[in-house]
Formats: structure tokens, sequence, C-alpha cells
């Protein structure tokens, strides 16, 4: 199997504490009062996010070890992305994996 290398795209199935903390991000956002007028801020905006989805990730950093550990960047869908830390190869969620090549 490949060794994960720095900017390579891979798939990273959102976990439930993910979706959890991206629509709360997304929520807060939303309830914000006056965000409307604010500048020098991003808001966290996007379509609900789900335990179990299928997101492209590029590796922003890997580690040397038998369990293929890297820090990610996960596209969402919207206009933010999640930094998963620490994350390991596996078909879970909480996890990422090689995409299929067709």
């Amino acid at each position: 199997m490949p060794v994960p290398t720095l900017g390579r795209t891979v798939l990273y199935r959102l976990s439930k504490q993910d979706a959890t903390d991206i629509n709360r991000r997304r929520k807060d956002f939303e309830h914000s009062a006056g965000h409307a007028d604010r500048t020098g801020f991003i808001g966290h905006r996007g379509n609900p996010a789900l335990e179990g989805q299928l997101c492209a990730a590029t590796v922003v950093r890997a580690f040397n070890s038998d369990s293929n550990a890297v820090n990610l960047q996960v596209a969402l869908d919207g206009n933010d992305v999640l930094w998963a830390t620490s994350r390991t190869e596996g078909e879970t969620p909480g996890q990422w994996a090689w995409p299929e090549v067709k």
C-alpha cells in the first residue's frame, strides 16, 4: 500500500464528533447577532455534515508510523474545512482511505 505524503488527496469519513462540531459552528454563525454587518471573519456555512459522510481531504502532515497517521484538511460541502489531526487509515468514521482508481 502507498505511504501518505504531503499534498496527497485521500478520502476522509466524518466521525459523529466531527459532524457535531461542524454543524455546531455553522449553527452558531447563523444565530450570532449582527453577523451581517461585521467584517474580518469568515462565517461557517454549508450543508449539514453527517456521520460517515465521505469527503476529499489533503494530507498536510504525515507521521512516520506503522499506522500511517496523518493530519488532514478536509473539504466540506460549504465554505469551511475541517482540520482532522492524527487520523489513521481505515474504513470506519474518523479514518481516511485511498480513493479507488477506476
